[in-house]
């Protein structure tokens, strides 16, 4: 699959929310919206991005923006995450990684001399046409909501 750039037409989604409902990334059509992939749920790294959008979440509604965030933990696993940290923004359940894959962030990875498959912690931001307006890979959480909402006001 071609690899998405910037001002292509952001992939359709229909994913299970963290409370069992299914949301369609087209309900969303008119409004922004920041989709972020993340590895695995209430591991150290995405708790800290997860949190960190919570923290900003009024700077990302003032900007009229809409939070997904997408992993490919089971509705049960999000919901508990998203209540143990007061998330106020929904999360997916991506548990067959195929909206990963349309994203092109299911990629190779290794640890500790293993290789697996697995998300690439990346942010897209989409814009209220539909379209890709920015594109972060390989995030590092330490001010990642800073750089989202600055890309946001641009």
């Amino acid at each position: 699959m071609a690899e998405l750039k910037e001002g292509s037409k952001a992939p359709a989604l229909t994913l299970l929310t963290d409370t069992g409902e299914k949301l369609k990334l087209s309900s969303l059509a008119g409004k922004k919206v920041v989709l972020y992939f993340y590895p695995k749920a209430d591991t150290p790294g995405c708790t800290k991005e997860a949190c960190s959008f919570r923290d900003g979440f009024p700077r990302f509604q003032a900007a009229d923006a809409v939070i997904l965030g997408v992993s490919p933990d089971p509705v049960a696993r999000l919901a508990k995450f998203k209540e143990k940290y007061n998330l106020p923004f929904t999360l997916l359940a991506d548990e067959d990684h195929a909206a990963a894959e349309k994203y092109g962030v299911w990629v190779e990875k290794s640890q500790y001399g293993r290789t697996y498959m697995g998300v690439e912690r990346s942010t897209f931001i989409i814009d209220t046409e539909g379209r890709i307006a920015r594109i972060f890979r390989k995030v590092k959480v330490d001010g990642h909501d800073a750089q989202v909402l600055a890309a946001l006001s641009a």
